[in-house]
């Protein structure tokens, strides 16, 4: 009986021991988590999702800002959380700044110049390569295939005319009509070329026609002498006149405007401009975005490349400013009179890599030797 006691006493205590132990371990737990959501290191990494993030300034630089388009990406950007400032010059000039201070940037982001000059930024190491969410919206072959620079805003070089003065029947229908068909001669713009991505690709769009491996910087010599035409029989830019002023005045009614201000610039001077489309195509870019290599910012100019290229963001744009978006998404919210002008031209081929490597060149030579 004593024995059955003794035992009956053992069990108790052992049950006892073992509900213990299992209260100290769900203790123990509770202790430790209480300790942890308390500790310094805990508080610190939920902080982040309880305040919103706060972005560093990005300094943007951009050969697309006028017209109220920088006025109204800074806005957008801010309400998205970013504040910005834009560095306006044009597409050429940028590129040789970036270049000059690749060993120590000012710039964080780039956007707005075209695959020729990302070409050489690409070239002399300025760019990081970075692939947005959006990158695969985009229309098929307008992104760096390695990945460097994506495609916000499809932009055509067109050749226009004062519609009151001209019709399609007695328009040019091609740039080589304005300096081979005498009643154009002194009637069209010459654009100028130092610093200007715009006209350089006029000028591209004309001599790439007349590639030669033997010619002088890739082209023949019939490709030179009907340059020298065009430059001879033109008026020539004036820096600070505003080409479309001209167009709709009659002083030169005929010349280069790129398509994604062409509705601003008629509401402005009222008057409408007829579009040559040559048989060849139309030289058309797209203006894209990158990051700069070297920004002391690269979470934020992530984040802003992620948000500029979103098909909300571009869409909004395409309404705004009568552009066609790049992002396939955003193409439904281009203006009905964007979408008709590009369903009646065909872009012209081009060899950037060829184009890029021989601009400088090009441009030299016709300043020093066409134009003087």
């Amino acid at each position: 009986m004593k024995k059955s006691l003794n035992l009956f006493l053992l069990i108790i205590s052992l049950c006892l021991l073992v509900t213990a132990c299992g209260g100290n371990n769900s203790g123990n737990n509770t202790g430790n988590s209480t300790a942890a959501s308390e500790s310094p290191s805990a508080a610190a990494s939920e902080s982040p999702s309880s305040e919103p993030v706060k972005n560093e300034k990005l300094i943007v630089y951009t050969n697309a800002n006028s017209d109220g388009r920088g006025e109204w990406l800074i806005e957008k950007a801010k309400t998205a959380g970013f504040e910005i400032e834009l560095v306006g010059a044009g597409g050429a000039n940028l590129t040789s700044r970036l270049i000059a201070e690749k060993n120590n940037p000012t710039a964080d982001v780039v956007y707005g110049l075209n695959s020729m000059l990302y070409e050489n930024l690409k070239k002399e190491d300025v760019l990081v390569k970075y692939v947005p969410a959006w990158a695969g919206e985009v229309e098929a072959g307008l992104n760096d295939p390695e990945g460097y620079y994506h495609g916000l805003v499809r932009q055509a070089i067109l050749l226009a005319y004062n519609s009151e003065k001209y019709t399609a029947e007695n328009a040019p229908k091609d740039w080589a009509d304005l300096w081979n068909n005498p009643e154009f001669k002194g009637l069209y713009e010459a654009p100028t070329l130092l610093g200007q991505g715009t006209p350089q690709l006029v000028v591209a769009g004309i001599l790439t026609r007349y590639q030669d491996a033997n010619g002088e910087y890739g082209i023949s010599q019939a490709g030179w002498d009907e340059i020298k035409k065009f430059y001879d029989n033109g008026v020539g830019a004036i820096e600070g006149e505003d080409f479309y002023a001209n167009l709709a005045s009659g002083k030169t009614p005929i010349g280069p405007v790129v398509s994604g201000v062409l509705a601003a610039k008629e509401e402005q001077y009222g008057v409408k401009a007829g579009i040559v489309s040559p048989e060849v195509g139309v030289p058309t870019i797209v203006e894209q975005a990158a990051i700069i290599k070297g920004t002391k910012e690269m979470e934020t100019a992530e984040r802003f490349i992620e948000w500029i290229g979103t098909a909300e963001v571009q869409g909004e744009f395409a309404a705004e400013f009568n552009a066609m978006p790049a992002n396939t998404k955003a193409v439904e919210q281009a203006n009905d009179s964007v979408k008709a002008l590009y369903s009646t031209i065909k872009p012209q081929t081009f060899d950037w890599s060829f184009v890029a490597e021989n601009m400088g060149s090009w441009v030299e030579k016709i300043e020093l030797q066409i134009m003087k």
